[in-house]
């Protein structure tokens, strides 16, 4: 009888296949293309695929058929030896290389066609990565966002990017490759995004003590929604009515040390931290590490370091009535 340690061992490899067809658990995978550019790779991926499914049939064929043919019988005399054979050593060098060529023409093809820059409308976005949250800028629309990056189905974008500290790499799987953020250097990646949805993303260069909640979120829209953001984006965020607690947070975050560092257009212009002017539409905070609640914005706003390690937002000296009404403020800014 097998031990239990066995059996876990022989049920390991079963449970990881299982788990590992549950995409729905894995929304960061590469294997579910939604734009040009992450089918370009798909369609390299599966060609080299198959090409490893066709190599590994056959070694694994002659090796089986090697075992079987030449295996030791009973009263069998000593197998008689072998020195080289021409076809056989020509075949197994042949063969390699032009499979090499088979998978390094198709590779050079998508390197060139995944390299390229976009069309003239394509949506043109900066992107800059902070320690540890990323700041959006569209340079043809006049807008400033961070964290969520917004575009059309359909419609190409060329992204620029650039880092304001370390090196950092913008990743969304579902959408493109891995593109490097180096500070003082340009690095650009162009895609058409097919579907609408929301897709995760994440840095994939380690940048510091935060750098796994340092995530991101492209938002693809259709053509009237994209114009609407777009529309609600330009314009400032509604002032609070008198007498509310949106307005006493608005005072509250007005003489707060908030101003110093984050813009809210028409009350703060700070540049070291994201711009909030309307952080309240976004679904998530802190680069997509807890969702946009009441209560998860005044903890943030209370002590950002206890919530992400290495947090440059300093521990806010806030009476609780303070950053209660901050939070309501921040959170009606749509």
């Amino acid at each position: 009888m097998p031990s239990h340690k066995q059996t876990l061992f022989c049920l390991a490899p079963l449970v990881l296949g299982l788990v590992g067809c549950a995409a729905e658990q894995f929304p960061q995978s590469t294997l579910h293309p939604r734009s040009d550019f992450a089918w370009a790779i798909q369609d390299l991926f599966v060609g080299i695929f198959w090409w490893a499914v066709v190599v590994f049939l056959l070694v694994e064929g002659l090796l089986l058929f090697t075992l079987f043919r030449f295996r030791a019988r009973a009263g069998a005399g000593d197998p008689r030896p072998q020195h080289g054979h021409t076809l056989l050593e020509i075949g197994w060098t042949a063969a390699p290389a032009l499979i090499l060529v088979f998978i390094a023409v198709p590779t050079i093809r998508t390197i060139f066609r995944t390299a390229g820059r976009a069309s003239e409308d394509a949506v043109q976005v900066r992107v800059i990565a902070h320690q540890w949250w990323w700041e959006f800028r569209y340079p043809d629309l006049g807008i400033t966002t961070a964290n969520e990056l917004h575009l059309q189905v359909g419609r190409p974008v060329a992204l620029e990017m650039t880092s304001a500290d370390v090196i950092h790499s913008f990743w969304a799987p579902a959408l493109g490759g891995k593109r490097d953020l180096i500070q003082g250097r340009t690095t650009r990646l162009a895609f058409t995004p097919d579907s609408i949805g929301s897709y995760r993303g994440q840095c994939a260069e380690f940048c510091g003590s935060s750098h796994a909640n340092m995530g991101l979120r492209v938002v693809v829209e259709s053509e009237a929604r994209f114009a609407g953001w777009v529309a609600r984006e330009q314009g400032l965020a509604l002032p609070p009515l008198p007498g509310t607690l949106e307005e006493r947070g608005r005072e509250a975050y007005a003489r707060s040390a908030c101003v110093a560092c984050h813009a809210v257009r028409g009350l703060s212009s700070g540049t070291l931290g994201p711009d909030l002017t309307h952080v309240g539409s976004r679904a998530a905070i802190a680069a997509g590490l807890f969702e946009n609640t009441h209560a998860n914005v005044a903890r943030w706003i209370e002590n950002a370091p206890a919530l992400k390690p290495g947090s440059l937002m300093p521990h806010m000296a806030l009476t609780p009535d303070d950053r209660d009404a901050i939070a309501v403020y921040l959170r009606s800014l749509k």
